[in-house]
């Protein structure tokens, strides 16, 4: 079995002569960042910091304004004359020119003395959609292209960028070579056909009298044929894992499911790799396991994680009239419960078979905490309730692996296990959550793929490029995709995919 090399430096302790001549805090013409500030415990003169204005609190001969530039979720307390906060409010872009002092008020440590304040742009804060005041969700995502700005979402906005950084750094250091596969695609993945086609303005005119897209006369596509959005880079990715091996990518992906659920978009992100000379099927599933805990862990010491974990006031009431499906925030305690659960060793696994022995013995135990509202069957698949189930009394905190579903619940690129009515295949579960990742072992044999896809109904779906893989210089191989908003959801707390997505799309919305 193969051993992952876990991490040996940490992600921002790479070689120094190779950083440019500022850092993420400090610009070249001497402006610091809020973030950089707050975490400076000594005075300072002749300080220069740029930011929006978050609160304004003006007194007959003092005037205090909150500024932040989005590095942190706090804010620097700027002291001025009421003159020069006369034209300030919520919103406005300044730069302020001052010194770094130490603070009477018990609210902060270090204060900014202005001595020169520059406003910067316009500011209509009266209309302003965004108020100092509770918002529901459901409102924030009616203005995508404003909401980033409120403070846990540029925490929100910080994380996906550490994240994606942690992730690149894990694969590098594991000799993977990301890739980018195509957007556009000719054939559906998963063969579920809930695909987007893709067609030109002129295809629209062209074919007006046609019944549907697919059906316009050739000369009138594009492409010449009609072609889809992608589902998946899984596809992509094995033709490159048979040039260099091991290779994984992060990409936008595309489901048309007229979905209206928490955890479901139509446009998302996916964390897809693929790795050739595999046929352990526990292999990939170790992978997928160092590289979450080396992500996590790398996470943990990072200021975006002690924002995020800090311990949290009340959270506001919920909107009774909203009808959005949000739950209630995780305490920091549960928050730092499931960071914990990814950094600890030995992720349990367990088969199908053994899963649905174990739903079947607590649906039939009868009790209020196990009965389940759909009865557990080994034909009809696992529904969310029992994923919910088996994460939270298997794991007792770990994500939990389950394998080797039967041939019938799964695609047809999945190698066939011992048992010939199942695949080596495993999903990937965690607490509250549900299902986070999922790969197997892939078909690498020529004539029964073939078979596999008859057998599913795809062959001759424009897959015969991803047949012919097969026939030449055919490797054992295997990968695995990771639903990378719904990591965001789950390390986060949020409750709702769409508020981790800064311009999230699903059924019936895509607002701008």
């Amino acid at each position: 079995m193969r051993t992952w090399r876990t991490a040996h430096r940490s992600l921002r302790s790479a070689d120094p002569r190779r950083h440019r001549a500022f850092s993420a805090s400090v610009w070249p013409c001497g402006r610091r960042s809020t973030a950089d500030l707050l975490q400076h415990g000594a005075d300072e003169e002749n300080v220069c910091v740029t930011g929006w204005v978050r609160t304004v609190r003006k007194q007959k001969r003092v005037a205090f304004a909150a500024v932040s530039d989005g590095s942190t979720v706090h804010s620097i307390q700027a002291v001025l004359k009421p003159e020069d906060a006369a034209n300030l409010s919520t919103g406005t872009a300044v730069e302020l020119n001052g010194d770094w002092k130490a603070s009477s008020g018990a609210k902060q440590s270090h204060e900014l003395h202005v001595s020169r304040l520059k406003v910067l742009g316009e500011n209509d804060a009266q209309n302003h959609p965004v108020q100092q005041k509770y918002q529901t969700a459901e409102y924030l995502r009616t203005i995508p292209h404003l909401r980033a700005r409120i403070p846990a979402n540029t925490l929100l906005l910080r994380l996906r960028s550490e994240l994606i950084a942690a992730v690149t750094d894990f694969f590098n250091r594991q000799d993977f070579v990301q890739t980018h596969t195509p957007i556009i695609t000719s054939s559906d993945c998963e063969g579920a056909g809930e695909v987007f086609t893709v067609s030109s303005n002129t295809l629209e005119d062209a074919s007006s009298k046609s019944e549907s897209v697919q059906e316009a006369p050739a000369e009138h596509h594009f492409f010449r044929q009609p072609k889809f959005l992608t589902v998946s880079a899984q596809l992509h990715l094995e033709a490159l894992a048979q040039a260099v091996t091991k290779v994984w990518t992060l990409s936008p992906t595309f489901r048309a499911e007229r979905s209206d659920t928490p955890r479901h978009l139509s446009e998302f992100y996916m964390l897809e790799a693929e790795v050739c000379f595999v046929q352990d099927l526990n292999e990939i599933m170790d992978l997928v396991e160092a590289m979450l805990r080396s992500a996590v862990s790398t996470l943990a010491k990072s200021r975006v994680a002690q924002e995020l974990l800090e311990p949290k006031q009340q959270p506001p009431p919920r909107d009774p009239t909203a009808n959005n499906n949000d739950s209630s925030p995780p305490s920091s305690e549960i928050l730092q419960q499931r960071w914990n659960g990814i950094i600890a060793p030995d992720w349990p696994r367990i088969t199908y078979a053994e899963a649905i022995q174990l739903l079947e013995e607590a649906h039939a135990s009868r009790k209020n905490t196990t009965a389940f509202h759909f009865p557990p069957s080994y034909a009809d698949g696992l529904q969310a309730e029992h994923e919910r189930y088996l994460a939270s009394t298997i794991g007792q905190g770990k994500p939990v692996f389950v394998t080797h579903y039967p041939a019938a619940q799964k695609p047809f690129y999945m190698s066939p296990s011992t048992d010939s009515d199942t695949v080596a295949c495993f999903d990937l579960l965690v607490p509250d959550l549900c299902e986070l990742a999922g790969g197997s072992l892939r078909e690498h044999r020529s004539e029964e793929l073939q078979a596999a896809m008859r057998g599913k109904g795809v062959a001759g779906e424009n897959l015969e490029w991803y047949h012919n893989l097969r026939r030449f210089g055919s490797v054992p191989h295997g990968g695995f995709g990771l639903g990378f908003d719904r990591l965001l959801c789950y390390l986060s707390g949020v409750g709702n995919v769409r508020d981790v997505v800064a311009f999230p799309r699903w059924f019936g919305r895509c607002e701008c």
